[in-house]
């Protein structure tokens, strides 16, 4: 199958105080089309960095990073706006993402406008994606602080599904929702993944979202990856000292 994402030993150091903290210690990992891969690990273990640097909101400090094949470590300009076409980021807290000022409609519109799309055409577009997100054609007029935190994310998704891209990367998603909600919003991506083929970068500390909805799982470590595979088998049998470490403060 075709590959969506490769990474290759990545590298990305912090520094406090002029002391280095390397939050990414050469990793390397890939992904294929229309696969759902888990990034777990305890806070502070280099997942969100990682995130970063794949949507070139930091720069890496070494490596190589390919999407569909082309290396985007130094592209700018249009090539940087392409590339955001075919990346999209869904993050924790979906209310701080949108302008407190305009509409969810709008928020989600926004894209499509920029893009260049018609008034009439992008807003069509807009309560299409309402309804692949099982949300009413009235949300398009409420604004982030109306709605509740599942709601809002709803809205996130069909934001990050408006430009068609093929890789999303969900930083921590759910955690910031309750139970039920979290649930949903999994079956949610789950369905939307089987219907449109997409990719999807899920990095989360949850273990039983990952088993649910993930072909494979990464565990990351101090910067590292120091386990991978399905997840049943990552986490009903674990061989890293970690992962088993892991897994029994979760289950």
């Amino acid at each position: 199958m075709e590959k969506i994402l490769e990474i290759k030993n990545l590298k990305k150091v912090f520094y406090k105080n002029k002391i280095p903290f390397t939050a990414v210690n050469d990793i390397s990992f890939e992904m294929k089309k229309g696969e759902c891969l888990g990034l777990v690990g305890e806070s502070g273990c280099g997942k969100s960095t990682t995130a970063k640097l794949i949507t070139h909101l930091i720069k890496p400090d070494g490596g190589s990073i390919l999407i569909n094949g082309k290396e985007i470590l130094d592209v700018k300009g249009k090539s940087l706006k392409e590339l955001y076409q075919d990346v999209q980021m869904v993050f924790q807290m979906p209310q701080d993402s949108f302008d407190p000022r305009r509409s969810l409609g709008d928020g989600i519109m926004e894209s499509m406008r920029n893009r260049g799309m018609k008034k009439a055409e992008a807003r069509e577009r807009m309560m299409e994606l309402l309804r692949m997100v099982e949300l009413e054609p009235e949300y398009a007029k409420r604004y982030p602080h109306e709605v509740s935190g599942g709601q809002c994310q709803r809205a996130a998704i069909a934001r990050a599904l408006s430009v068609e891209p093929k890789l999303i990367i969900c930083d921590e998603a759910t955690s910031a929702l309750d139970v039920t909600v979290q649930a949903q919003i999994v079956e949610l991506l789950g369905r939307l993944q089987r219907e449109m083929g997409l990719s999807i970068l899920l990095i989360c500390h949850d273990l039983a979202l990952v088993q649910a909805l993930c072909d494979r799982v990464l565990v990351m470590y101090k910067g590292s990856i120091v386990e991978e595979g399905i997840p049943d088998e990552v986490i009903g049998s674990p061989k890293k000292a970690y992962t088993k470490v892991l897994i029994e403060s979760v289950f």
